[in-house]
């Protein structure tokens, strides 16, 4: 019993020993550096490594350490999961570099405050941002053509989100249950709102659709309590059953200029 007990010491600290690296890197051309301050800083250029899953991300094991975030100017994309449940993240800095923000990024960060998306990002995985539940606002650059699924889904403390001239469609969940939003504007970019796209957005009382919009798919706005009224643009074609559903406070829609009373 003596001997496996050591043995068992032994091998847990060699895991210590093993999980605790603090430099390495993280894709063809990029280096990391984790330093005692909790700052991680990715240096070099070109892509991130996409991670097929969470616990594969080079810095996983020093996850909860990690408070700001560095990418230096040549670092191109966010890769899959590469900074997954980084709960005490507070701040990062994106380069006008970076195109593209992977799957799961930022999933969990539930200490992220804010961040800004500089306008070279084209587009933003599913996930990207699900669980940011600090995080209060958002601004969606002109650059950016799609919003993955559920991609800011559960940022509960989100009150403030602007959607860039050139999104084409919001994915499905992207900003389900993001309780705290209280108005959304939908610019003429997009075709498509995504099936719960808006689910539980409790406190939304005020949407501008565009004028491209041509379908609005289930559930899309269910939940929505505080909303009063909408306008519907006459290039919508589509509304699926239950888009709507459950929007207690909901008593009129304008659709095709005409006013439709909603039964109590």
């Amino acid at each position: 019993m003596k001997q496996k007990l050591i043995i068992s010491a032994i091998m847990l600290t060699f895991c210590i020993t093993l999980y605790a690296t603090d430099s390495g890197t993280c894709g063809e051309n990029l280096t990391w550096e984790l330093e005692d301050n909790g700052t991680l800083t990715i240096s070099g250029n070109g892509d991130m490594y996409n991670y097929s899953s969470s616990y594969t991300s080079p810095w996983y094991y020093n996850r909860f350490s990690i408070k700001t975030i560095i990418l230096n100017n040549s670092v191109t994309s966010i890769g899959t999961k590469a900074f997954y449940g980084c709960s005490n993240l507070t701040s990062i800095t994106i380069p006008n570099s970076v195109t593209s923000i992977g799957d799961y990024a930022f999933y969990g960060c539930s200490r992220l405050t804010s961040i800004t998306i500089p306008n070279s990002v084209t587009s933003i995985g599913g996930s990207a941002f699900e669980g940011c539940s600090s995080l209060t606002s958002i601004t969606i650059p002109n650059s950016v053509t799609s919003i993955g699924g559920s991609a800011f889904l559960g940022c509960s403390s989100l009150s403030s989100v602007t959607i860039g001239n050139s999104v084409t469609s919001i994915g499905r969940s992207a900003f389900s249950g993001c309780s705290s939003l209280t108005s959304i504007t939908i610019p003429n970019s997009v075709t498509r709102i995504g099936t719960e796209a808006f689910l539980g957005c409790s406190s939304l009382s005020s949407i501008t659709i565009g004028n491209s919009v041509t379908s609005i798919e289930g559930s899309a706005f269910e939940g929505c309590s505080s909303l009063t009224s909408i306008t519907i643009p006459n290039s919508v074609t589509i509304i699926v059953t239950d888009a709507f559903r459950n929007c207690t406070g909901l008593s009129s829609i304008i659709w095709n200029a005409e006013e439709c009373t909603i039964p109590e």
